[in-house]
């Protein structure tokens, strides 16, 4: 990451408070920006006398794009959260700090760290942009989820997807961000649910990502699915099975010959497909398919 430190550069950071601090909060992105607490606490004294209010989301994207694109966009995250900017800037992400979900091991997780810990990972993967931002956005409608129904999100899609739509239009970001991170906000917990005894839900998921025609998406969205794991305490070191076995299940259903009439059959497809994973597997034909 770099910076304009040309004079031209150096008068508009002094002359837009706004400008510094955000360049402040790209610069934690990188290894060894940390800010000190002096740094921090003016920051916040800036943030507190309004000096965001009138800087435009499209403004400021650049700067955030350069730290989401850092070695460690978690330092830039917690920055600006430290100093009051993401509420500011980045409301949805902002409430999802101090909001629980349970682990695969049943422990209580902070969503907004868990989703820091996903975006570094994705990071140290030299994932690109739209793939990092749809690791941050996938559990937006979870920060406001029903207290009665906890620890279950329940309808938490439903409530993420106008959040995406927000955001998008906020920063004017590019439609392929919004497509990764819709499908990934979609696909990501039945990836991660894939089954060898269901194998028509397995063909199912793979036909709606479209894992055939669109190869580089969908292998995105598993990156994202295997950081998401990985993410979780105890889970660095231990090997994502659903890869395998969604790549086991994918290559099952490039083997299968299309017969006369099944091009304008899409139902004969499928039918066809799941009967390739269920042996493939070793499997049950027939589970069932909706999720």
């Amino acid at each position: 990451m770099s910076f304009d430190l040309s004079p031209a550069g150096l008068a508009q950071l002094l002359a837009s408070p706004a400008l510094t601090l955000l360049t402040l909060a790209a610069g934690a992105a990188r290894v060894g920006g940390e800010l000190d607490a002096d740094t921090l606490a003016l920051m916040s004294s800036q943030v507190s006398a309004g000096v965001l209010e009138d800087f435009s989301p499209t403004d400021s994207w650049p700067l955030i794009r350069q730290g989401l694109m850092g070695e460690h966009p978690s330092g830039m995250l917690t920055v600006l959260r430290e100093c009051g900017a993401l509420a500011r800037l980045w409301p949805e992400l902002d409430a999802l700090f101090g909001q629980g979900q349970a682990s695969p091991d049943g422990e209580n997780i902070d969503i907004g760290e868990h989703q820091c810990r996903v975006i570094d990972l994705l990071a140290a993967q030299h994932a690109p942009l739209p793939v990092r931002l749809a690791g941050l956005l996938y559990n937006l409608g979870k920060a406001d989820s029903p207290p009665q129904h906890l620890p279950v999100h329940y309808q938490h899609i439903e409530r993420g997807l106008p959040r995406i739509e927000a955001i998008v239009r906020r920063f004017g970001l590019s439609p392929d961000v919004q497509t990764l991170a819709v499908l990934t906000l979609r696909e990501l917990e039945r990836v991660h649910r894939a089954a060898p005894m269901r194998a028509a839900s397995i063909t199912a998921l793979l036909e709606r990502v479209d894992a055939f025609g669109q190869l580089a998406r969908y292998q995105q969205l598993l990156l994202i699915c295997r950081c998401d794991y990985h993410a979780y305490p105890g889970n660095a070191e231990r090997a994502y099975p659903k890869a395998l076995l969604l790549e086991r299940a994918r290559q099952a259903c490039l083997s299968v010959v299309r017969c006369d009439g099944q091009q304008d059959d899409p139902m004969a497809l499928h039918e066809a497909r799941a009967l390739a994973v269920a042996t493939a597997l070793r499997s049950s034909r027939w589970a069932d398919a909706a999720e």
